[in-house]
């Protein structure tokens, strides 16, 4: 993957993302809650705790970002990027499973004791608005992701959407991604729910309906866990990325040898560059400033979210 974020408008695109999931899950969580009490559905209350916790999962990510943007001081040298991380890590840990919990609950206690649906023409259309938020949400990221990567493509084969969340060190953007792509599902198993309840006869698939629910967030949380926590536990950058920075250094003639290359993902937006360099023998102390300096010069010109280089000379 070619860097995925080498656009420095990227910072602004995936903050964009979140005030868009977090704008249509506020509307949707209310009309859902107001819906599952006038049709007595578990699938929509469900869908209700499902919006909940999407939307609480938006507001921490907001606060993540804000404390991630906190200036570099003595405790961290190297700023406060990772933050974001953690905050990713508690939405998926905490929220995504809280809702999933809550969500097989209903479905059980519906199982018990089964009830008819009240109403399901409103719990209908209720899911049909919130099929139409969680799409404009899911589009707002989609674009992002597709303007991301053409920025980044320079010929090279395009990056599918499933290898650029497994891939991407933005966790605002593929929380945002999987988050909507689950409502989306989690709607299309709560209409088959309501449906098949209410005209069909079949009262038990409303309760079947809030399992499935619950068992996609937990998923879905998983998923985020798991690459939140590799993010956390400090990844290098992508391939590609590695691939971009060596091809530039050899590109330089005059650049002294590189003998290794180390990086650290510091964050969405920072990256820390290590690299162990042989220079010429006899260079004197301001030859060798000059080469630090040119080097420091070549290696941010790669990314723009390469912020900091060190050196250590062989």
């Amino acid at each position: 993957m070619a860097g995925e974020k080498g656009d420095p408008l990227a910072s602004d695109a995936s903050t964009s993302v979140v005030y868009a999931a977090l704008a249509g899950n506020v509307v949707v969580a209310i009309a859902k809650f107001v819906a599952a009490a006038m049709s007595g559905s578990s699938a929509m209350l469900t869908e209700a705790f499902h919006s909940s916790a999407d939307t609480a999962n938006q507001l921490l990510l907001l606060v993540g970002n804000k404390r991630s943007e906190a200036r570099p001081d003595a405790t961290h040298a190297f700023g406060y990027g990772m933050e974001i991380y953690f905050w990713t890590f508690v939405v998926a840990v905490i929220v995504l499973l809280a809702g999933g919990g809550a969500s097989i609950y209903a479905g059980l206690r519906q199982l018990r004791a089964l009830q008819p649906i009240e109403a399901p023409w409103v719990s209908l259309g209720v899911l049909a608005l919130s099929a139409v938020f969680e799409g404009c949400s899911l589009a707002v990221g989609y674009r992002q992701y597709r303007r991301i990567v053409n920025s980044r493509r320079r010929g090279r084969r395009d990056v599918g959407l499933w290898n650029f969340i497994r891939l991407s060190k933005d966790s605002d953007m593929y929380e945002s991604l999987l988050e909507d792509a689950a409502a989306l599902i989690g709607i299309a198993f709560a209409v088959a729910g309501v449906v098949a309840s209410a005209f069909f006869g079949l009262i038990w698939a409303d309760g079947v309906a809030s399992l499935a629910i619950g068992a996609l967030l937990i998923a879905n949380s998983l998923v985020i866990a798991n690459a939140t926590r590799s993010l956390m536990a400090g990844e290098s950058v992508t391939p590609a990325l590695m691939g971009d920075i060596r091809r530039r250094l050899q590109a330089e003639k005059h650049a002294p040898k590189v003998v290794d290359i180390s990086t650290l993902q510091l964050g969405p937006r920072t990256i820390l560059v290590a690299a162990s360099i042989k220079p010429p023998r006899g260079q004197s102390m301001v030859e060798a400033k000059k080469t630090f300096d040119s080097l420091t010069a070549i290696l941010k010109s790669v990314d723009f979210r390469i912020v900091h280089v060190l050196f250590r000379v062989e």
